[in-house]
Order: structure tokens, then sequence, then C-alpha cells
């Protein structure tokens, strides 16, 4: 009698998956070995998404899901996978994220102070923190310290230029009068949130000076009213030289900072043009000085033997370097992006002196660390984006062993080389360009288009050209010969306000973008770390990340209606692209922000002449037709009283009501009832129509963080 033997069956699906997982272990740990130079360079990566997740996060509940995931994390990596190189790295990322989340948030609640609940009129002494020229405006901006610290521990004034006392400089205090309001939210989503920049600032109020006195005069034996009066005396001297104009506060700006010198139209051809990095002064202007200062001390130090056989002058020239970037720094008002700049150059310093590469990603990232434990709420603007963004493309591009053979200096004809000097300014021009566009879209909703092109010329006619004539000239002041050298800087300065026109003026010179959501944005910023910051193949994975970001923020449809949080001001779309403004006398920052969010040139119609509106003094009743379907949006245009019983019947009539008033709560629309008590808990909001209609507020985005009204 025979028996059968049990049938062969192959491995279990959980040891299949084991036998997976192992493999899968195995393959990330050889690919984390072979990218372990690559690793310290994503600290600053974890904290900048601790950092970002803060921002984007709503409220304490979302904070604290952050530091238990990380924590949590943490220790799962630790435990787990502690002794793998890709284990640790995980474990420290994830370290770096919970110290980011927790960092601004403590920094958050440290900085509250007193802020003004209501617009009206303040009377009071303070101490004058800073004293801002805005020439073209023909006003100065003060940041003053209220004695009554009740009040606000600081508040921002405006005061014409006609009605400011003598000796009106920082350090003076002041018995001021002024018509102030409390930070202003943004006004609609997607708009710069102001509130949360004051919140950091300890800004309690903005406002207008109505009567200012000073009571006592500033120290001139203070170091910083010293600064302040050089700083004054050499913008106005820089100004006179070149004889005004956007020529003059150009100069200015790039000597002390100043850049409110310049006329608007000129500014704003810088911004169209890609250009107005130039404007404010942070790493390229800080190089520039630096690497001149070393260039001319090695130069000059050289010219001893004696010298050049006992010392290191290349460590002498870096010192020095280092006493002209802090200098400049001071000098140039020590502005937060100036100092982030000034840090970097002297941790570059620091590693030239150390006999290191001169600048690498990994001084980078000891740069960006720095700052942001320094200002972590300064990741939320775009300085830090643009200026890291910048500097993270242009090292990571000139690393890429491609692009060093390609780029290397070698033996060849004069032709040839400056073909190859040119090409890498091109590709530098590129790929900076590639990594400010999102930024720029994502925070002004606009890029310039030929930003690229004009960079290739801007940048070494500023680095090489404007700015040593410039200083040459100061130079030649000191004996009375300056005149030729202001003279052509002058002309030189005429020339890059000649290619910001002409840049900006091109057709299809800008590209429009309605406010982006960020979450596309989130997976475009992922996506070109990804790229940057790795060196094997997998680097091209960021491309796909990168892709989806750029294609969402992209088929994002434009919003129908946009209103402010006062319902004040609304904008439509029309059915030809086009926008029509519910008031058209409202200012230019209105007009400019609503044209921004929606995606579009500020060039509004009269709500009142569309075929689709019908207006009576008091109201207007909108037709928009989106996706076979007929909305009625009825807006309030005037504070003139309207019967009850008329508002109840136009409410039932309408989908959407829209109104700078509280109504009666019998006015019942079909979709949405957006008045004065829904705005005040919502802010501005924008609509999106169609067969699934969205709405955005502000409120959604600014969540419950301690700015928020």
């Amino acid at each position: 009698m025979s028996t059968l033997a049990p049938a062969k069956t192959g491995p279990s699906l959980a040891a299949r998956a084991a036998l997976a997982a192992r493999g899968l272990a195995a393959s990330m740990e050889r690919r984390f070995e072979s990218e372990r130079d690559q690793l310290p360079l994503w600290l600053p990566v974890g904290l900048i998404l601790g950092i970002a997740l803060y921002f984007w996060l709503p409220d304490r509940n979302g904070w604290i899901a952050v530091l238990a995931g990380a924590a949590a994390l943490a220790l799962g990596a630790g435990a787990f996978a502690g002794a793998t190189r890709a284990g640790r790295a995980l474990c420290l990322f994830a370290i770096a994220a919970a110290i980011g989340c927790g960092h601004v948030w403590w920094k958050a609640e440290r900085v509250t102070a007193p802020r003004l609940a209501r617009d009206g009129l303040v009377e009071t002494t303070a101490l004058v923190v800073s004293v801002q020229r805005m020439a073209a405006e023909g006003t100065r901006r003060l940041v003053v310290a209220p004695d009554d610290r009740a009040l606000a521990a600081r508040l921002r004034v405006n005061v014409d230029e006609e009605d400011v006392p003598a000796g009106l400089d920082a350090g003076a205090r002041i018995r001021l009068r002024a018509w102030m309001m409390p930070p202003p939210p943004m006004a609609a989503p997607g708009a710069y949130d102001f509130a949360r920049a004051a919140w950091f600032q300890q800004l309690g109020g903005t406002g207008r000076a109505l009567e200012i006195e000073i009571v006592a005069p500033p120290d001139s034996r203070g170091w910083r009213a010293r600064i302040a009066g050089w700083r004054d005396a050499l913008a106005s001297h820089v100004r006179d030289s070149i004889g005004g104009g956007a020529e003059g506060g150009i100069a200015a700006a790039l000597a002390t900072g100043d850049q409110y010198g310049i006329p608007e139209e000129d500014a704003e051809a810088m911004r169209r043009s890609g250009l107005a990095h130039l404007l404010s002064v942070s790493g390229l202007h800080l190089t520039a000085a630096v690497g001149a200062v070393m260039l001319l001390t090695l130069k000059l130090l050289a010219l001893s033997p004696a010298l050049a056989l006992r010392f290191r002058l290349v460590v002498i020239a870096a010192f020095a370097g280092a006493v002209a970037g802090i200098a400049y720094t001071l000098l140039t008002g020590a502005e937060v992006p100036t100092v982030r700049a000034c840090i970097a150059a002297l941790l570059v310093l620091a590693g030239i002196a150390l006999g290191r590469d001169a600048l690498t990603l990994r001084l980078v990232a000891v740069g960006a660390l720095a700052v942001l434990l320094l200002w972590p709420e300064s990741l939320a603007g775009p300085s830090f984006q643009l200026s890291f963004a910048a500097i993270v493309a242009i090292v990571a591009l000139h690393e890429n062993p491609r692009i060093q053979a390609l780029l290397s200096r070698r033996d060849e004809g004069a032709a040839a080389r400056t073909g190859r000097f040119l090409l890498g300014l091109a590709l530098t021009g590129l790929a900076v360009e590639l990594a400010l566009t999102p930024i720029a879209l994502f925070h002004f909703h606009r890029s310039g288009l030929y930003g690229a092109a004009a960079n290739i010329v801007a940048i070494p006619l500023t680095t090489f050209v404007i700015m040593p004539l410039e200083a040459l000239a100061l130079l030649l002041d000191l004996v009375g010969l300056g005149a030729p050298a202001w003279w052509l800087t002058g002309r030189a300065l005429a020339f890059l306000v000649w290619l910001a026109h002409a840049a900006a003026n091109a057709p299809g010179a800008v590209a429009l973008l309605p406010a982006m959501p960020r979450g596309a944005f989130a997976l475009i910023v992922a996506g070109g770390l990804w790229i940057c910051l790795w060196r094997t193949g997998w680097r091209r994975l960021g491309i796909l990340p990168a892709a989806i970001g750029a294609l969402w923020a992209f088929s994002v449809p434009p919003p129908d209606v946009i209103a402010t949080g006062d319902g004040r001001h609304l904008v439509l779309r029309t059915p030809t692209g086009g926008l029509a403004l519910l008031r058209p006398k409202a200012g230019d920052y209105v007009r400019e922000t609503l044209a921004e969010l929606a995606g579009a040139e500020p060039e509004y119609r009269e709500l009142e002449g569309l075929p689709t509106v019908a207006c009576s003094p008091e109201l207007c009743a909108v037709y928009v037709d989106r996706v076979g379907r007929r909305w009625r949006i009825l807006v309030t245009r005037s504070r003139h009283f309207v019967r009850w019983d008329q508002m109840v019947r136009a409410c039932a009539a309408a989908d959407i009501v829209i109104a700078d008033r509280l109504l009666p709560r019998a006015c019942a629309p079909r979709w949405l009832r957006a008045d004065r008590a829904f705005l005040r808990r919502t802010g501005g909001f924008s609509l999106t129509l169609g067969e699934r209609p969205r709405l955005a507020t502000v409120a959604g985005q600014v969540g419950r963080h301690p700015w928020a009204d």
C-alpha cells in the first residue's frame, strides 16, 4: 500500500512579501551608500519641510500631528533600520522636520505682541526705530516703538515728505498723531499676507501721520545713527552725481540698498523683465563687493615677495573680504535678505580659508540652516525662496560632471574661449530662470519670459561694469576727479534701464497665472530639490513630481469672481477673458492685486457696462454663463438703503449675493450669501463657477495661526 507524498508548494505570500521587502531595503541601502556625500544636504530640506507644514496646516492639531509623526518616523527608523545608512538618514531627516515645525511654532508664539483692534486716531510718544526714504512716492516710512507698549510693540507710519521735521532719523523720540489701522490680512486667497509678515516683525498697526513733532533728537554718537547718516548722505550724493532719474535711483540702490528713488514705471519694467533682483542688495551685490575687495587685496599684497613667501595671502584676502561684506551689509541697512547673503558669504570665505572649494552645495546647505534657525519665518516669503533657489540651481549645474567637462578651461583660441564663456552664461541663466519661474508665478502670479536672456546681459553688466565703475567714481570723488567715472556709470545704467524696458515691452514678455495651488507648488519644489541634490541616475525621478505640479498649476482655471474682505471690491471675469470691476475708482493696489490673482493685466471694464449686467443705484444683477448654467449674482454697489422687502425678493431670485453690509436673515439666495457677517469669518474669497463650483477663502488659507484675525 503506497501513500501519496504532499505536493510541493512555493513560498507563502508572507514569505514572498518579506523577501521583496529585504530586496527593496538592500537596493535602497546601495543607493544611499552611493549618495552618501549628498545626504547631509537633506538636513535643511527636513527643516524646510517642518516649517512649511506649520504654515500650510491650519491649526495646532495639524502641527501636533507633524511633531508626533516626525517623532514616530525617527523612532521607527532608528529602531528597525538604525544600523543602515538609509535608516540613519531617514531618522535625521524626521528629526530636522520636527525641529523646523517646533521652532517656527515657538517663535510665532514668542513674538506675540499687542495689535490695534480697529481703525482709529492714535496719539502717542514713540522712539523711531528705522526710517526709509521712499523718494519715488514722496514719503518716509517710519517704524516706531510707542512708549505705551499696551498699544503696540511697533507701528509703521508713512509721513509725507513736506511734513517731515528736521532731524527725523532713527533714534529720535517723537510725538505722533496718526490715523492707524490693524495690519491688513491678505485681500483675497493667494495674495500677499502682510498680516503674517507684520506678526513676526511685531508691527501692531500701519497708517499715515497727521502730525509729528520731535521731542528729543537722535543721539548722533550712536553707531546706528552714524551709519544711517552715512547711508542717507551716500545715497543723496550718488543720485546727485548721476543726475537723478532711474539711473540715479538704481545707482543709489546698488550702493546703499535705498531703491525708493526709482520711478515706478522703471521699477515695474525691471520686475516685468525679470531684473528686479538687481535692485535689492543681496547675494549678487555682496558677492561683487566681497570679490572685488578680495581680488584687490590679493593683488596688492602679492606685489611684496616677502609677504607672498611668509603668509597665506588667500587667508588675509578672505579676511579683508569678510570685513568688506560686513561693512557693506551694515551700510545698506542690514535688512534680512542682506544679512542672509552676508552669512552665506562668510561661510564661503571660511571655506576658502580652510582650503575648500569656493562654493559647494554643502556650504549652501549650512547657510540655509543658519538662516532658517535665525529667521524660520523667512521661508514663507519670496526673498528666501528666490535667493536660495537661484544659488542652488547655479551650484548644482556647475557641480554636474558633464557641465564641468563642457565648460572647463582648455587650450583653445580666443573665439572658442569666448563662446564657451557665453555658453556657460546662457546655461546658468536658463537654470536660474527654471528655478525662479515657479516661485515668481506662485508669489507674484507673473514671470518675465525673457528674463533668462535679459539676465545674461544684465548680470555681467552690473557685476563687472556698473558696480566697479560706481566704486571707482566714489574713490575718485575723494580727490574731486569722479565726474568722468560717474558719466560712464550713468551711461551703463541707462543701457540697463533700456534693456529692462525692451524685455518688458516685447510681445508676450510676461507669463500670467492665477493663484497657484499650494500642492502644485510643493510638488514643483520637491521635484526641483530632488533633481539638484542627488547625483546618480535616480535624480531624474524628480522630473515626475515637478511635471505633475506644473500641469496641475497650469490646468487650474482662473476664478470667475474675486471679492475683497470688506465686500466693496469685486472683479468678474468676462466671457472674452477680460476683467470687469465693480468700483472703477478703486485704488491702484486693489486693481493690481485683483488682476494678479485673476492671472490678467490690470485692464478693466466697468461692471455696469457689460451687456449681461443690470444695475440700479444700489444693486447690480450679474448674469454669468458657465458650463450650460446661468448664474445670477447680486452685488451691492453703494451704501444706499434698500427696502427690506425689495432686498428679500432680489435675494430669492439670485444664486449668489455679495454685500458689504449685513443682510436680513430672510435674504436666502440659492447657493451663497456673502454679507458682512460671512466676510468677517472668511475674509476675501474667490469663486470658480461650473458643474462643481469652488469657493476659496482667506480664512481657509490662513487657518488659526496667531496672526489670523
